[in-house]
């Protein structure tokens, strides 16, 4: 399962989220079902980022989303934001 994350957070806040990222993207990334983690950034609006993450099932990334782990980085994480974030949860149907 995919998961895709969109974030907009103010630009001044931006700097804090990144901190935030790299202090606890290898614990999230060895969390039980995380297959692929990958942060990405809009071309064209820098205070847009994405996560890109691949999960081993959608009950792996509903006991991260249940977890200390997930309460600690998004409490830092909530007041960042100038939009409500945005999620989708997919399928992969083919790879080319």
């Amino acid at each position: 399962m995919i998961r895709i994350v969109k974030m907009t957070f103010q630009p001044d806040k931006v700097e804090e989220f990144l901190a935030n990222f790299e202090q606890n993207k290898q614990l999230i990334r060895n969390f039980d079902g995380v297959q692929h983690l990958a942060l990405l950034n809009d071309k064209n609006q820098p205070n847009i980022y994405f996560t890109y993450s691949i999960w081993e099932s959608e009950a792996h990334l509903e006991a991260y989303r249940h977890s200390d782990l997930f309460q600690s980085v998004w409490s830092k994480t909530k007041p960042l934001f100038s939009a409500k974030p945005e999620a989708w949860s997919v399928d992969r149907i083919e790879n080319l």
